[in-house]
């Protein structure tokens, strides 16, 4: 992919971040969504790709844009396959909670795992501990291996997981290993992603999520060299089923980073909406408004963090983006 696109795909997210964001602790998580998918949709009209959405708002007939296999872009230049989360933290967005983010990874046909709308187990940590990680054995195993990989004292190594009843034995396996716990209500994409950066706070995230965050997560690590683990968990009639209709067999193989992410030709992308251990959320002000995103290419390596201003006026954003 021409690095160029690299900074054609945040303006995707930047635009997401901003619509989203005027619903910030307003208690309607659907209108905060149904924002960030027009603005993100809108803004892919103006970009040189030719893409297929391959993880996004679910299936055609659930969702009227973004859905698994609509084409974007304006079908010139790069044949490439899209995974979008529009707004990843639609909760944290509705009830105005920190790390709600507008996220996307963008790499070439094939080569991201067409993930189901399904639960995922997963693991991730950053490039320290790469080849360290192994979703089937304990967790105080690779909490040990991950704090040895760091050179750090376990009680110092932090862990991110989600508060859900699900994972009850999971965070009792982690107090007993004497680790430092955060428990997040939910969006794991960020939490996965900053365990790449040593100043995030953050060196482990693990636990049960969605499956397409999990794609999107192994996009951002491995244009850092970081590591992720994970299985399917089927919990719902017909999702393995599913699941072996798009290629996934058998549906409860490990799947390691060349399963979840092909090769380093990929571009990952994310804004911040509500404030984050990684990204700041978005500021309104009088006449402007500002956005910081994380723009990442796994061929080179490259890292950005990108704080850009938006003039303001009355218009809504994604009726602007040809302007």
């Amino acid at each position: 992919m021409e690095r160029e696109l690299a900074l054609e795909f945040a303006r995707v997210t930047e635009l997401a971040a901003l619509a989203s964001g005027r619903w910030m602790g307003r208690g309607d998580k659907e209108a905060a969504d149904d924002a960030a998918v027009r603005a993100m949709r809108a803004v892919f009209d103006t970009v040189s790709i030719d893409g297929t959405v391959v993880i996004g708002e679910g299936e055609m007939d659930e969702a009227p844009m973004l859905y698994i296999g609509e084409k974007v872009g304006l079908g010139t230049s790069s044949q490439v396959d899209v995974a979008v989360d529009p707004l990843e933290g639609t909760n944290i967005v509705s009830k105005g909670l920190t790390g709600a983010i507008s996220v996307m990874a963008v790499a070439g046909r094939g080569n991201l795992l067409h993930a189901p709308d399904m639960y995922m187990d997963k693991i991730a940590a950053g490039p320290a501990a790469k080849g360290v990680l192994n979703l089937d054995a304990p967790i105080e195993d690779n909490l040990k291996a991950v704090a040895k990989a760091l050179k750090k004292d376990i009680g110092d190594l932090t862990v991110v997981i989600l508060d859900r009843a699900r994972h009850s034995k999971r965070i009792e396996a982690c107090r007993k290993a004497g680790v430092r716990i955060n428990l997040i209500t939910d969006g794991d994409v960020a939490p996965a992603v900053a365990t790449a950066f040593p100043d995030s706070g953050i060196d482990v995230m693990l636990g049960i999520g969605g499956a397409p965050e999990g794609v999107l997560a192994a996009a951002a690590l491995r244009c850092m060299g970081g590591e992720m683990q994970g299985r399917l968990v089927p919990m719902e009639d017909g999702e393995q089923e599913r699941a072996e209709k798009m290629g996934i067999k058998p549906v409860d193989k490990l799947l390691t980073m060349d399963d979840l992410v092909k090769g380093d030709d990929v571009i990952f992308v994310a804004t911040g909406i509500t404030d984050g251990s990684l990204l700041q959320g978005v500021r309104y002000h009088a006449d402007k408004a500002t956005t910081h995103t994380l723009v990442m290419r796994g061929t080179t390596g490259t890292i950005r963090f990108v704080k850009a201003e938006h003039r303001l006026d009355k218009k809504p954003f994604w009726e602007k983006v040809h302007d």
